[in-house]
């Protein structure tokens, strides 16, 4: 071919590739704008419960963008929304797997996303499958050491566990232990840790969740609240441990609790909860341990009782007033 025959080629061909090429892209393009289409309408059911109708838009999503990490997500989750643990039927049995393979899927395009591996750890713990959701859990707390929710998650799985092996009690108490270390000084990794010691089964570590409560008081020593969960502490063992506890052992415990329902009640006068919790200790532990003043504690449980009703019809006038003041703005 000559030279002069060889540049119209050029051109040509030159032409059809970028003819081509612009085709391909443009394909690419629409397809994008169609995938984040469906994408959004997806999300729009999610976040108003229609499961069944986000699975069809995150599918027609994912038909043109495979790629949408988040569309094999949140489809896996809700998958994960309409399936029932426990329940032993075809058609969960196939919700169960839809959503462990949106979600694995996930997981294999972007490995390092917390949220996509909280997802899928979600998912096995929901299937009973206890090895995989712990190494997925325990990956998160590798990717992100300092942050303290993470602590909660896993310590809130292992204790899901507990009951069925006994040394999992311990690892859910080391990650309540290991929040605390990371900020010492924050009252709320108390809390969670003396709630955990109380819902222990079969039997409550009341006096290390007293320990807790304890340290709790001491950082915020004007929290009506953690003086008030104190107080519940030592009436919750006076009173479930009556046949095993003394008659000593049970009034040293009531008057703790006393002093702290009292003390919640001196910092916050318009709170309910320690009229009530007084009322309760009275009747039902110290009328009990010493029977010879059991009319003066049941006449001042009655009392307390009383003040409970005007305290919570207090505060339900105090909501009622502030929504009328919001509605008004």
């Amino acid at each position: 071919m000559s030279r002069k025959g060889v540049a119209p080629f050029l051109i040509t061909l030159g032409l059809l590739i970028f003819l081509v090429s612009w085709s391909g892209c443009s394909k690419l393009n629409v397809n994008y704008l169609k995938g984040n289409y469906h994408f959004n309408r997806a999300n729009h059911h999610f976040t108003e419960g229609l499961y069944r109708k986000a699975i069809e838009e995150y599918e027609l999503a994912l038909q043109f963008n495979p790629n949408l990490v988040d569309a094999y997500r949140f489809l896996g989750e809700s998958y994960k929304q309409i399936y029932k643990p426990g329940v032993d039927t075809e058609d969960n049995k196939q919700r169960a797997e839809k959503a462990l393979a949106a979600l694995q899927k996930a997981y294999e395009i972007d490995p390092n996303n917390k949220d996509v591996i909280y997802s899928l750890g979600d998912m096995y713990d929901k299937l009973g499958n206890f090895e995989e959701a712990e190494k997925l859990y325990l990956k998160i707390l590798e990717m992100e050491p300092t942050n303290m929710a993470n602590y909660y998650v896993v310590a809130e799985f292992y204790k899901r566990y507990a009951g069925e092996k006994e040394e999992l009690k311990e690892k859910a108490e080391q990650m309540y232990l290991r929040r605390i270390e990371l900020d010492p000084e924050n009252p709320q990794g108390y809390a969670y840790l003396s709630q955990y010691y109380e819902s222990l089964q079969p039997a409550p570590d009341f006096d290390k969740a007293f320990d807790a409560h304890d340290k709790r008081t001491l950082l915020e020593p004007d929290n009506a609240a953690a003086w008030l969960s104190k107080g519940v502490n030592r009436w919750s063992k006076a009173y479930r441990l009556q046949n095993q506890l003394s008659r000593q052992e049970r009034l040293e415990l009531a008057k703790v609790s006393e002093e702290c329902l009292k003390k919640a009640n001196e910092l916050d006068p318009q709170y309910p909860e320690p009229y009530s919790w007084l009322s309760v200790l009275y009747k039902s532990v110290l009328a009990k341990v010493i029977p010879e003043r059991a009319k003066r504690y049941e006449q001042e449980a009655d009392m307390y009782a009383e003040k409970f009703k005007e305290a919570r019809q207090r505060q339900a006038e105090r909501k009622k007033l502030e929504e009328e003041l919001k509605g008004i703005k």
